[in-house]
């Protein structure tokens, strides 16, 4: 092990280990599409060390929130334990790693307090404001990101327990491709229905459906109309691993080709498959003779999906 020094926060230790990660690693595949991408953050999956649940966290820009725009920010968060007791506390030792490709072995970042640092509800995260700098992570020479790839991980210790760690990959997809699926609605026939869904369509591997609630849903019931999303086949999506899609909902003019849309972005899991709104528009506007968007009762309803990336257990 030796000893590595780059200019950041007081009261970090860091070093080279040749030894990897105990508790999880997390490999990350086209590195630049998450930065280019609009997420400032990106959240690992659950992690268990020393009997309780811990996740990742990283800023591939730097986290905004601190100022801080030339490091990535990495940081380790508690996973509130299940429990009614308001006043639970853990103290933990850990180290995060970043592994050198070229060598490998990896760079680490180990917090000095001597006891360790205190997680509890006021306070769930720990780690490193400026983790690593980003024209040292870039720069080839170091083996940080080979291929547009990098692998981080991490250690966790609340006491001598130790635990088998897990992973998960995410992978960035770049220049993802935009599908779009129009669905014919005949409104006539669906109006006493509470909703309607059209046939599974395929986008970036995997099935999608729309779904129609032509009385509204939630906070539209009566007024408007429901527009969603939806996995079609959520049950064969694994509970660990997540979609990531930016998507549009349109109801096309067909008059004037003025088409009314609405632009989200959501992480897609087995078990909150489906995104949209409630309040999609009202009755009263798509009902117009002159806003195109029902004519002889057939609505016209178009989504466009763009997976940006995918992380999966390893």
């Amino acid at each position: 092990m030796g000893e590595l020094s780059f200019p950041g926060q007081q009261g970090v230790s860091r070093s080279i280990s040749d030894t990897p990660p105990t508790h999880y690693i997390f490999k990350l595949q086209l590195f630049s599409q998450l930065v280019n991408s609009k997420l400032e953050s990106y959240t690992s999956n659950d992690f268990q060390a020393g009997g309780c649940k811990w996740k990742l966290v990283l800023h591939p820009n730097g986290n905004k929130n601190k100022g801080i725009t030339d490091h990535i920010s990495l940081y380790l968060v508690i996973v509130e334990p299940n429990s009614s007791a308001p006043a639970w506390e853990i103290r933990a030792l850990f180290r995060l790693f970043l592994l050198d490709q070229n060598n490998d072995s990896y760079y680490t970042l180990q917090d000095t307090a001597e006891n360790g640092r205190r997680f509890h509800k006021m306070k769930l995260a720990w780690g490193f404001d400026k983790f690593i700098p980003l024209d040292a992570f870039k720069d080839a020479a170091n083996g940080y990101l080979v291929d547009d790839t990098c692998v981080f991980g991490a250690e966790v210790y609340v006491c001598q327990e130790t635990i088998a760690g897990k992973g998960e990959c995410l992978s960035m997809i770049k220049d993802a491709i935009a599908y779009k699926h129009t669905w014919r609605v005949d409104l006539s026939s669906s109006s006493t229905e509470e909703y309607v869904e059209s046939k599974p369509f395929a986008a970036g591997e995997h099935k999608w459906k729309i779904q129609l609630y032509p009385n509204g849903k939630g906070s539209g019931i009566g007024s408007y109309v429901s527009l969603y999303l939806t996995l079609a086949e959520p049950a064969n999506l694994p509970p660990e691993s997540k979609i990531y899609a930016e998507f549009t909902l349109r109801i096309l003019d067909q008059l004037n080709r003025k088409h009314y849309f609405r632009t989200s972005n959501y992480w897609f899991r087995s078990s909150t498959s489906t995104s949209g709104l409630p309040r999609y528009v009202s009755q009263g506007y798509l009902y117009q003779p002159t806003t195109g968007l029902v004519v002889k009762n057939i609505c016209l309803v178009e989504a466009e999906v763009k997976v940006h990336g995918v992380a999966k257990a390893l």
